[in-house]
């Protein structure tokens, strides 16, 4: 017989997801890449304060974690990071550099030894740091991306090509570090070089400039002494980004360029296959890759409107062959080997995992960080994607979680609640992914709909453009047109609606409380509140100039600083929320919510404020997640009016 369905009230569904079991899955496998035969990534460790650490597959298929903790594998490079680490095989066995997050370190390791740092501490501003290394052991070298800090404030930074040599030398010496580059580019990306060694290829870019906006693929001569000569741009500009460059096996140039509106591929200039998809996308962190070049002279690519998906392309055809399997879409890491390519895929059903592709029979599998139910996947959610209509008839693309739990139904004469979550970045988009922290509120009866509004990446260059000088706005108009429609069409309880976000998704959160009258209540994290101070000098380096093209040149349009600002608002903001904050977080500094809450004081709206020591911008210790789902689930119940079993009360003040 099957189980008896109860109705009971939506927000009050009895769930096995629990909020440390969402804790525990969080994050997801990053930067693959071959060491050898073997196939290397990094993973979070939420229980072990938020590491990362370094797992190896070993040729029997075996995991194995290969730096105990407090080993951290993560680099601080503009802050996002980059990517952390890289080997190769000397002798038979594995050589590996990695960046130790404590000191920012590059370190050398060996299986069975202890890692030995390469580069030295700097006691000015916040020091060196290291990004995207390429190993070359003939050479006694490993490259990567500079870091370094001249002074104390977030812009007294320059950033350079540098090889560090591998014997240690420059572990106590500035000075043993060789640079590369001149330094002509604000930002710069790794170097690539080509199969034949004697080129090598990278991304540089300037303010006010995000990568997303115009970056200028670099390509010089290897010289025989070491240096790179010649150095010139060969594309890019302020209104074309280039992604990613790499080198086909017969020396051309490939890259991924928006120029015609599109990521697509070019090679040498001339343009592969173009289509109406996306072939890359925003490069928030150093060393993501959307494709990389094999063999026999066909690309793994990762591709698509909204979720990218992994396949191979011939340029010759223009065929491409997607990966069977259960994954709806692949994040931005992608290594090759011989015919193998190694990626990360996530689904509906499954959190990511590491699936290696063999190009050669088309069969992809799992092959590490293997997705297992942590409960009845009955609990999960069944997101639809879908397409709205917004403010002078725009499209707006969503991913709509309705409740969902196989033991409950709602009262039939009852809508359920929703809460409207936007992403960060702003140029950012929606995973149509298993996510436990959404699972953990559609199990208990209240829905969710992420909404990719205006400005999010995945749909084309004039899309991601919407939000020009317009963000606080098409943000929050698109997020706004998607709740009401929800709750226009029956979906949603018009009356128990929420906003949530964290991040650039805090500042939409925070922006319609303040603007609109269309939620009951918000969750703001780690948010951007106030655009006057936020900028050069109160964050970091990398975003310090990015309101130049989300609001307007600060030199011309200042009053809109202030205008924008949802703490220049904050008297408008009537209906209770939960602000939460990293006491170490250097973007979103915590003096932005303290400013708010200050403007709030002697208001009499009910709100609670949590911050936590050790974390930075965005969670990754276990404790800090579990307080923060349970707590905004609190609020959630207290304002619409429900009572989830085993769930504490968030103590709200005024």
């Amino acid at each position: 017989m099957g189980e008896t369905v109860r109705t009971l009230a939506y927000g009050e569904w009895p769930s096995p997801i629990d909020a440390a079991t969402a804790a525990a899955h969080d994050g997801s496998p990053e930067f693959v890449g071959f060491v050898g035969d073997e196939v290397w990534w990094t993973e979070p460790r939420p229980a072990e304060t938020g590491r990362r650490g370094l797992v190896r597959r070993h040729a029997d298929g075996t995991e194995e974690s290969v730096l105990p903790a407090p080993w951290n594998v993560r680099s601080r490079v503009v802050e996002y990071g980059g990517r952390p680490w890289a080997g190769t095989v000397r002798g038979g066995v594995p050589l590996v550099v990695f960046v130790d997050f404590a000191d920012q370190r590059l370190h050398r390791y060996e299986p069975g030894g202890e890692p030995r740092p390469l580069t030295p501490v700097s006691p000015v501003g916040q020091g060196l740091r290291w990004a995207e290394p390429v190993l070359l052991p003939e050479r006694g070298e490993v490259w990567c991306v500079l870091e370094e800090f001249t002074g104390d404030g977030p812009g007294d930074v320059r950033r350079v090509l540098a090889a560090v040599p591998l014997d240690g030398s420059a572990a106590g010496d500035r000075g043993a570090v060789r640079e590369l580059s001149d330094g002509r580019h604000r930002f710069v990306t790794g170097p690539r070089l080509a199969p034949d060694g004697r080129r090598a290829a990278w991304l540089g870019w300037d303010h006010p400039r995000m990568p997303w906006d115009g970056t200028e693929p670099g390509r010089a001569e290897l010289a025989a002494d070491g240096t790179l000569r010649d150095a010139r741009t060969v594309a890019g500009g302020p209104e074309e980004s280039v992604a990613q460059v790499d080198w086909t096996p017969d020396g051309r140039l490939l890259y991924a360029s928006d120029r015609t509106g599109w990521w697509n591929l070019y090679r040498d200039g001339t343009p592969v296959c173009p289509r109406e998809e996306e072939f890359g996308g925003p490069l928030w962190k150093l060393g993501l890759r959307w494709f990389a070049p094999l063999d026999g002279g066909l690309i793994a690519v990762q591709h698509g409107r909204g979720a990218p998906v992994l396949g191979v392309l011939d340029p010759e055809t223009c065929e491409v062959v997607d990966a069977a399997g259960p994954w709806s879409e692949f994040a931005p890491t992608l290594a090759a080997h011989g015919e193998r390519v190694v990626a990360v895929g996530a689904g509906p059903r499954g959190s990511h995992e590491v699936v290696e592709l063999d190009t050669r029979t088309g069969h992809a599998r799992v092959i590490g960080a293997r997705h297992e139910d942590a409960v009845d996947p009955a609990y999960y959610p069944e997101p639809r994607a879908r397409t709205f209509t917004g403010p002078d008839g725009r499209e707006i693309h969503a991913q709509i979680f309705p409740p969902r739990n196989p033991g409950c139904t709602g009262p039939a004469d009852e809508r359920p609640p929703y809460v409207i979550r936007a992403h960060g970045g702003p140029t950012g988009r929606v995973s149509l992914v298993l996510d436990l922290e959404i699972a953990y509120f559609t199990s208990r009866g209240i829905g969710v709909a992420e909404v990719d509004y205006g400005g999010s990446t995945g749909y084309g260059r004039e899309y991601r453009n919407r939000l020009r000088g317009q963000w606080g706005v098409v943000d929050v108009e698109d997020c706004a047109a998607v709740a009401l429609a929800l709750a226009d069409e029956g979906t949603a309880d018009r009356d128990r609606l929420a906003v949530r976000g964290g991040s650039a998704g805090g500042w939409t959160a925070a922006a319609s409380l303040t603007t609109t009258d269309v939620y009951a209540c918000g969750t703001i994290g780690y948010p951007v509140l106030d655009l006057t101070g936020w900028g050069p000098g109160e964050t970091h380096d990398f975003e310090s100039q990015y309101l130049e093209s989300l609001i307007g040149p600060r030199a011309e349009v200042p009053g809109r600083y202030t205008e924008r600002s949802p703490v220049t608002h904050a008297d408008r903001l009537t209906v209770p929320f939960l602000m939460l904050q990293g006491l170490d977080d250097v973007i979103c500094p915590p003096a932005q919510c303290e400013r708010f809450l200050a403007r709030l004081a002697g208001r009499g709206v009910p709100h609670a404020y949590l911050a936590f020591e050790g974390e930075g911008h965005g969670f990754r210790r276990a404790e800090t997640m579990v307080r923060a789902l349970e707590a905004e689930l609190s609020l959630y119940a207290q304002v619409f009016g429900a009572r989830p079993p085993g769930v504490p009360t968030l103590e709200l003040g005024t």
